[in-house]
């Protein structure tokens, strides 16, 4: 790697960000910044990356997409066969975290991952596009495979087996991650960064709010 790539530095400027600023419900919160970084045109602002704790006790990382909001969490859909569905089946602790580094924030959540229902499941799967719901089954996810054209071949024959109108695969469908931290991040100059935590204690439905140190 050059010098230049690791001399790289950035003045965050943009905005500020205080406890005073953010609204008391840290769910509601986090859909006005998704608002705002849809309304500023980024490249898929629902992407995510989920970390989970493998069997091993290996953390791991990967991106997946926001597919739901509300009071009872944020939902993603899968194959619950890939590593990361095994990785919550050992250990259903996870986290999640956005980042929109063209309004210079992050956004981090902390909580214990289940799955959803299998009518919310079978609702999501029938609105995705054939070629998805075709490749859910034509993908053992994770798994080591031989070559491109080996993939290729399973959803050529998943389409023909299946049709237009594929049902969904029992390994495949929805987690609903329930918070008990969010912290808001928003880039400032000197590296003095804002960063604004919702917690709550086990037990407890109200959230305490809290200013940490960047």
């Amino acid at each position: 790697m050059s010098e230049s790539a690791l001399s790289l530095r950035k003045e965050y400027s943009q905005a500020s960000l205080d406890a005073s600023d953010v609204d008391r419900d840290p769910t509601t919160q986090l859909a006005h910044w998704l608002e705002q970084a849809l309304k500023a045109g980024l490249a898929e602002p629902n992407a995510m990356s989920l970390s989970t704790i493998e069997p091993t006790g290996r953390p791991r990382s990967r991106v997946v997409l926001l597919r739901g909001l509300d009071e009872l969490g944020l939902r993603f859909f899968t194959n619950f066969e890939s590593s990361k569905g095994l990785a919550l089946a050992a250990n259903p602790w996870a986290c999640l975290l956005f980042f929109w580094p063209e309004l210079e924030r992050q956004v981090r959540i902390e909580g214990c991952v289940s799955k959803v229902s299998p009518e919310i499941s079978n609702d999501y799967f029938q609105s995705r596009p054939l070629g998805s719901r075709l490749g859910a089954w034509a993908s053992p996810q994770s798994q080591v495979i031989p070559d491109r054209s080996w993939l290729e071949s399973r959803q050529k024959e998943m389409t023909e087996r299946l049709g237009a109108s594929p049902s969904r695969p029992d390994h495949w469908g929805g987690y609903c991650l329930k918070p008990d931290l969010f912290e808001f991040w928003q880039g400032r100059p000197s590296r003095l960064h804002d960063r604004i935590q919702f917690r709550r204690p086990l037990g407890q439905s109200e959230w305490e709010i809290a200013r940490l140190a960047p």
